[in-house]
């Protein structure tokens, strides 16, 4: 295994990479204030789970640092871990789901916060501290009607019943399942439902509200919100523009560019056919770095040059490339090597996620590792 991680550790990916991956920490850090700001009375957290939504979690984390963050919030043990050596012990890391028996000793011994999401998980977590004679940290989540992770309603009787001295209740969390629409009655519902099983608990930090649910006011905000795409430029308010600052441009370099006739076919499957005389480039990013292909016929390229002209992408997206159609581009405004945008401020991500029928969300953890990622 280690000589298989050594042979993917060496594979530099640098200026002759088939693309560009920028990752703008400093914006980063101004979608964290703004956040912050919508919810003055709560300490905002970050979201750094899926290697910080695949754009790089141990730059992102010593970023956000820098600007205040304190709380971080990953995924599964092995990413605290990753966490946990570059942040100091002052800083609060929870483990979202929770922890898989018998590995409560390193969660603990690394100073994390795991995320309590059944019964099971909370028994083996007192007996693990009794055991250690510790009141180890813990954070406990409510489902509240999202039927994802955290004890339902139907429990919250036997959840009363625990012994809470075994452990300190760090947090007290639950997920909003339609905070993206803002006046989904189950909002408001899930609301109400938080409030209710949480004044059966002991008294602790709340915390309901991800990206979407800080814009729903301040009754959500509780004492701790724990944004994540909103950090990354995925518009928390998809019904209005986009708060947040771009983070992500993805450029893609142009390998070829040919002229066809009409009526020649263009990719596999032959599922574009040219109608007139047109120019193409043949750009070196395929669905094997993340590009899906569902965005064939239907998303769209820039040119850095002239940004105001969209160039469609025709044709199936193939795993090393897919085809533009510049013809609406002069002849000497696009040559080989040149970079075109495909995700950036000209090419909104979530506008271009929407033409392929996904999200932001998909499109981010879905970039490959084949592109010469900067960070600035």
């Amino acid at each position: 295994m280690s000589d298989l991680n050594q042979a993917k550790d060496s594979l530099p990916f640098t200026q002759w990479a088939g693309a560009e991956l920028k990752v703008d920490l400093s914006a980063i850090a101004e979608n964290y204030r703004r956040l912050q700001k919508k919810a003055p009375s709560a300490r905002c957290a970050a979201v750094v789970k899926a290697d910080g939504y695949n754009l790089g979690m141990i730059p992102i984390a010593k970023r956000l640092k820098e600007v205040g963050c304190s709380d971080f919030f990953v995924a599964y043990l092995d990413e605290g871990l990753a966490l946990r050596s570059i942040l100091s012990d002052n800083d609060r890391i929870y483990i979202l789901h929770g922890l898989f028996p018998g590995s409560e000793s390193i969660c603990a011994n690394a100073n994390l916060i795991p995320i309590l999401n059944s019964l099971e998980q909370i028994d083996n977590w007192i007996r693990f501290c009794n055991q250690d004679q510790t009141r180890h940290a813990a954070g406990v989540q409510l489902d509240s009607g999202m039927s994802r992770f955290g004890i339902g309603p139907d429990e919250i009787e036997l959840l009363c019943r625990i012994d809470w001295k075994s452990f300190d209740l760090a947090l007290i969390m639950s997920h909003l399942a339609c905070a993206d629409i803002p006046n989904h009655p189950l909002n408001f519902k899930q609301l109400q439902q938080f409030r209710l099983m949480k004044q059966m608990l002991p008294p602790a930090p709340a915390s309901l509200s991800a990206s979407s649910g800080i814009f729903l006011g301040k009754d959500w905000h509780f004492d701790l919100i724990r944004p994540g795409a909103a950090l990354y430029g995925i518009n928390p308010t998809p019904q209005k523009p986009n708060p947040m600052q771009n983070v992500v441009t993805l450029l893609g370099k142009v390998i070829q560019i040919r002229k066809i006739k009409p009526d020649i076919a263009v990719g596999y499957g032959a599922s574009f056919v040219s109608k007139k005389p047109m120019r193409l480039a043949l750009v070196s990013v395929g669905y094997a770095d993340g590009f899906l292909r569902s965005f064939g016929n239907k998303a769209f390229a820039k040119s850095q040059k002239y940004p105001e002209i969209p160039l469609p992408i025709i044709g199936r997206i193939s795993m090393d490339s897919l085809c533009i159609d510049i013809s609406g581009l002069s002849e000497k405004a696009l040559h080989t090597s040149d970079f075109v945008e495909l995700i950036g401020p000209n090419c909104p991500i979530d506008h271009i996620a929407a033409t392929g029928g996904t999200i932001g969300y998909e499109m981010l953890t879905a970039l490959g590792n084949r592109y010469q990622r900067i960070y600035y």
